[in-house]
């Protein structure tokens, strides 16, 4: 069960850096810009479906739905977009996998 929530988040935290990188990409269209800013902005928002004070129950509802509209978010890519933004995580992932990031 533990290696399954691992994988899982793994995933999550690469289409997070996928994200990162066609945001920043002038050619990603506005809409998608608008999406990830959206989910970010969802995520850091004090008013939420379910009060972040009622503690598990609060964040519960935040990580369902930032693991369920991220993936949406990355498959909807233009293709020439995502496999540059996919290229730049790759580069990115390999370097802390490999200890060559700088500290």
């Amino acid at each position: 069960m533990f290696l399954r929530w691992r994988r899982f988040f793994r995933l999550l935290s690469r289409d997070v850096l996928v994200l990162w990188y066609a945001c920043r990409n002038p050619a990603t269209p506005k809409r998608f810009k608008l999406g990830a800013a959206l989910l970010l902005l969802y995520m850091i928002s004090p008013f939420d479906l379910i009060p972040d004070m009622l503690l598990l129950f609060g964040w519960l509802d935040d990580i369902a739905i930032f693991a369920f509209v991220l993936p949406v978010l990355v498959r909807r890519l233009p293709p020439s977009v995502f496999e540059q933004a996919n290229s730049s995580a790759d580069r990115w992932l390999s370097r802390w996998r490999f200890g060559l990031h700088k500290s």
